[in-house]
């Protein structure tokens, strides 16, 4: 997994929108990264409407907030739209971006093992070098969290 001070992988995905998003166009912005498993589960729906719900305090500190899961552009768009989602969602269904992270790793559950996201926020500065790191994320207070990291930059 990616560590603080390394520089964030070179990237360009598509959004929600079916609009291509690279770091390269981001320079300038902090950029929140988080990766969540998957769209309409329980965990990462809370995570991001809560991301969406103070997503105008993250703006306010240059800092555009974007999650990264392997569903589809299409996924995306309905998993915003039920849930007025206000965050950018890239689509990573061939896990560049994802495994580039560090992020797809072995996961247990139930005691069947098996691949999958790991949960977790990566914060890059206006460079796209990673300044702050969440690793196996409990979604409770999580955003605070991030938010409260994000305040004390500058």
């Amino acid at each position: 997994m990616l560590t603080i001070g390394e520089q964030s992988p070179s990237f360009m995905l598509k959004n929600e929108f079916g609009e291509e998003i690279s770091i390269l166009s981001l320079k300038g912005k902090k950029i929140v990264l988080f990766f969540y498993p998957k769209d309409d589960t329980p965990g990462c729906t809370k995570e991001s409407i809560e991301f969406s719900e103070k997503l105008k305090q993250f703006h306010n500190k240059n800092t555009k907030v974007i999650g990264v899961s392997k569903d589809s552009v299409e996924s995306h768009q309905k998993f915003c739209t039920k849930y007025d989602l206000k965050v950018t969602l890239l689509s990573d269904p061939s896990l560049k971006l994802i495994k580039a992270f560090g992020v797809w790793q072995e996961k247990k559950n139930y005691g069947v093992t098996y691949m999958g996201v790991i949960r977790s926020t990566f914060l890059l500065d206006e460079e796209g070098v990673i300044v702050s790191t969440w690793k196996n994320v409990k979604v409770k207070g999580h955003v605070e969290k991030v938010l409260d990291a994000v305040l004390k930059t500058d």
